[in-house]
């Protein structure tokens, strides 16, 4: 009896991923064409470019998954439609779907005039080096893929701005883009008033090998969020910043010295030597926290950039009938194209 139960739930599982697998894709509204102003340079970017750096060129990382598709498209129409050069602008999305073809297909048929480019990121690269965190979200493969845009991106991109696919941009990207990094590899808001001790376990502040990986840092330690990044690629490189994440990963396996997915390997490596930028880049918490996903309102000061981080999504928020404010500022960049408008019925 117990093993007819076990395969059971082995074929609920599998039909629940067939079913997954084999679901339609979210249809879009075609997005408007979006041209260059005067101003901007005339330039192409070309992938086997492999040592040529052109810095009138923007790049964006970005992932792509079906679950938060709704979410990218917003996110890419945000950054489109605020940009003074927008076709001075590359996307680099990353996937590890099995549907990849069919993801670029949607991004193509939204977006016919946008320079992209996708990238299949191997789930086995981070095959047993994740630990369960508290929230599922946060612990699928795709949440790591940020530690390897070095890798998979060609060498002839020496900077990227990494964003999270539940954002969206109200600014021109090329000011985030212009910040000068200084000596620094990462550039990301600083939150310093945040309690930096909570993002790791008692079993990491008991132990002064663990501690001793914050001495000789240039500034204080301080808290930032991942979603919103500028990383110069060369220098990651050089200093074998992936190979370091890997490592956090690793002890943490056996240790368990913080909760939070991919965030933390990131603050034991770069926390306190981070090039600060202005927290407009970063609105971020607006999905509530990771268990309930509540309603937050604004930090105070001016806006460049919007970010439901957090378990609740403006999308899913606003499909429930239950949307909190400010998920009003996230609506009109949401191209999905909802079925029950174009029924025949």
């Amino acid at each position: 009896m117990p093993q007819s139960k076990t395969l059971i739930g082995l074929i609920l599982i599998l039909t629940v991923t067939i079913d997954l697998c084999l679901a339609e894709l979210p249809s879009f509204r075609e997005a408007p064409a979006f041209r260059n102003g005067r101003e901007c340079p005339k330039t192409t970017w070309s992938s086997l470019d492999k040592k040529v750096y052109n810095p009138s060129i923007i790049h964006i990382a970005m992932t792509l998954d079906t679950v938060y598709l709704r979410g990218s498209v917003a996110g890419v129409f945000s950054v489109l439609h605020h940009a003074t050069c927008p076709e001075n602008i590359v996307f680099h999305f990353v996937t590890t779907h099995r549907r990849g073809a069919e993801l670029a297909r949607v991004i193509t048929t939204t977006f016919p005039y946008l320079n992209f480019r996708l990238y299949h990121f191997d789930t086995n690269l981070v095959k047993g080096k994740i630990s369960s965190s508290i929230r599922r979200a946060l612990d699928q493969p795709l949440n790591y893929a940020r530690m390897y845009l070095a890798d998979l991106l060609p060498a002839g991109v020496r900077r990227i701005i990494y964003f999270d696919s539940d954002l969206i941009v109200v600014d021109d990207v090329i000011k985030l883009w212009s910040i000068n990094l200084g000596s620094y590899v990462l550039g990301a808001p600083e939150y310093c008033h945040a309690n930096f001790t909570n993002y790791f376990t008692s079993k990491f502040w008991s132990n002064p090998v663990f501690t001793a990986s914050f001495k000789g840092r240039s500034r204080k330690p301080c808290y930032f969020n991942t979603g919103v990044m500028v990383i110069d690629l060369w220098k990651w490189r050089e200093g074998k910043y992936t190979e370091k994440l890997e490592n956090w990963m690793r002890i943490q396996k056996r240790y368990r010295i913080y909760e939070l997915g991919s965030l933390p390997p990131f603050l034991l490596v770069f926390a306190g030597d981070v090039e600060g930028m202005e927290h407009r880049w970063n609105q971020h918490g607006l999905g509530g926290d990771n268990l309930e996903g509540l309603c937050r309102a604004l930090h105070p000061g001016p806006i460049s950039l919007l970010h439901w981080s957090g378990k609740g999504k403006p999308w899913l928020r606003i499909d429930s009938k239950k949307p909190c404010p400010l998920d009003s500022l996230w609506a009109p960049y949401d191209l999905f194209r909802h079925p029950s408008l174009f029924s025949d019925s």
